[in-house]
């Protein structure tokens, strides 16, 4: 192998085609130069079929060197791509691939049955159809690349991504980007500036792990982004504690992006457990989507020290950055705004707020990028204040600028008038050990308006019975107060989160709200 300074997943496939790019979920390895010979096949396969840029592919995929393929051939023949959250019923699918106009539309046998039941109700041509396996009226994958030339196709130009929302309020929509009309090259040696806020720099030596689906923005960002700056990507499909311990050992992982979910789960893992585990590797494990409670992050320092590094963004753009020593200073906190980007909060009037009051966050880049929602310009008006734009959160500064986060605004529960925010009281029922998984919403109620609902998935082997109930709320009296305490407390088996972590809070709050209007 040689010290090679390339960047660009292209540049370093030519200069270093042996090195390590993607090790998949059951440890087969590819190199840098197998990976670019797929990515430019995939790519000119999907230009055989009539892409070219502006189109549209969509993929329903677990982690895997295919999806991985795809992504990078999209981003050089000027695709829109769209990674499909393969949680999502056929009907959900549907209204993606033809809301996105989808051209191209690849799937995994794993995900037979929401395809079929998605082109039941969307357009794509047959003929524009693959399957990773074999699905019924899908074309084998082999066949989108077979017979392309391993040579890099011809009229490339970046892509982009067109993430969809979540949907917590109604459809979810793309969120798209003009394209840049840039050689991808060129772009794919610019797209490290979000890794170097964290001190990682092309061919330092970093590792990644992708421990969370590849549908999700950040996760695919940064193993894409990875692969950019010559860090190998280690792929993991169905996220567990150990198998997350066992991949930080052998590959020697270095950096990571996760969710706060995972670091309950790894906490979980017994202690004699964990010390068999080799974490030494461990450099710059970024953590965002969700707040992190207070006392979780100080456990997982104490285990892994100073690596921990935590962002706030959001699909659209923008956000904060705290590294760990900054964090150990201003225990909570999200961080300062990125140098590329401005965040406000402002309460309900637009005006802004001084420090310690909390109201709407809103962001921007200073990048010129500006986004939109595909096809809905009352949703991209309705998140915007100016050229800032927000996702509904709720929070404050403090005196030094750094930014905490109270919660969303449609997951704040007035009781008798008074704002109750669910983070910070999930944040105290996670620290208990008869708690496994939380979710913490209003409920209604004649008297007050609402009333605080706690919903407990209790740790394995632990009854869920009243006793259970009383020692969960008795384990609440000394740590928040007693306006913050759940009227009600209820267990569920498996709490409804996707691989990475985020809580499907409308599947347990909206039967609740049958018939009735919540005031937010």
């Amino acid at each position: 192998m040689t010290d090679t300074i390339a960047t660009g997943f292209w540049a370093i496939a030519a200069d270093d085609p042996e090195r390590l790019a993607v090790a998949d979920p059951d440890h087969r390895l590819t190199s840098y130069g197998e990976l670019a010979a797929l990515t430019n096949r995939l790519a000119g396969g999907l230009q055989r079929l009539g892409l070219s840029a502006g189109d549209q592919l969509t993929v329903v995929l677990p982690n895997s060197v295919e999806q991985i393929g795809l992504c990078l051939a999209a981003f050089q023949t000027g695709l829109y791509l769209t990674t499909v959250n393969w949680h999502l019923a056929g009907p959900e699918i549907a209204y993606i691939i033809d809301d996105s106009e989808t051209k191209a539309f690849v799937v995994d046998e794993s995900f037979a049955e929401q395809a079929g039941a998605a082109l039941a109700g969307a357009h794509v041509p047959t003929a524009n159809r693959f399957a990773v396996g074999d699905i019924d009226g899908f074309r084998p994958f082999a066949e989108l690349a077979d017979g392309v030339d391993d040579a890099r196709p011809g009229q490339l130009t970046t892509g982009s991504y067109m993430f969809y929302t979540s949907g917590t309020t109604g459809r979810p929509k793309g969120v798209r980007r003009p394209l840049p009309g840039a050689h991808p090259d060129e772009m794919a040696k610019l797209t490290g500036g979000l890794f170097s806020l964290f001190g990682m720099a092309p061919h330092d030596g970093h590792v990644h792990i992708a421990q969370a689906p590849l549908y999700h923005t950040a996760v695919n960002n940064w193993a894409l982004t990875s692969l950019h700056l010559g860090h190998p990507v280690v792929l993991m499909d169905r996220w567990t504690p150990e198998g997350a311990l066992d991949r930080y050992q052998r590959y020697r992982v270095t950096q990571t992006h996760m969710v706060p979910t995972m670091f309950h789960r790894l906490l979980a893992v017994p202690e004699d457990v964990r010390a068999g585990y080799d974490v030494s590797s461990l450099r710059c494990m970024v953590h965002a989507a969700a707040p992190c409670p207070v006392e979780t992050k100080w456990k997982m320092l104490e285990w892994w020290g100073d690596v921990i590094w935590e962002y706030y963004a959001a699909t659209e753009g923008g956000g904060t950055i705290v590294s760990p020593q900054e964090w150990r200073a201003h225990p909570g906190t999200v961080g300062r705004a990125w140098p590329i980007s401005e965040v406000i909060v402002v309460d309900d009037d637009a005006n802004r707020l001084a420090p310690g009051k909390s109201g709407t966050i809103y962001m921007k880049m200073n990048t010129g990028a500006a986004f939109e929602y595909y096809k809905d310009d009352e949703k991209t008006a309705k998140a915007r204040l100016d050229d800032y734009f927000t996702v509904g959160d709720v929070g404050y500064f403090d005196d030094d600028g750094f930014l905490y986060l109270n919660d969303r605004s449609t997951d704040m529960v007035i009781v008798g008038g008074v704002n109750i925010y669910p983070a910070e009281i999930e944040g105290a029922l996670h620290q208990c050990d008869l708690v496994a998984d939380v979710a913490v919403f209003g409920v209604p109620d004649d008297d007050t308006g609402e009333a605080i609902k706690a919903v407990i998935e209790p740790v394995p082997g632990i009854d869920p019975d009243d006793d259970t109930r009383s020692a969960i709320m008795e384990f609440l009296r000394d740590r928040i107060a007693k306006q913050k305490w759940p009227r009600s407390l209820d267990f569920i088996d498996d709490m409804p989160r996707d691989p990475n972590g985020k809580l499907y809070k409308r599947r347990l709050r909206d039967p609740y709200w049958e018939g009735r209007e919540r005031a937010i």
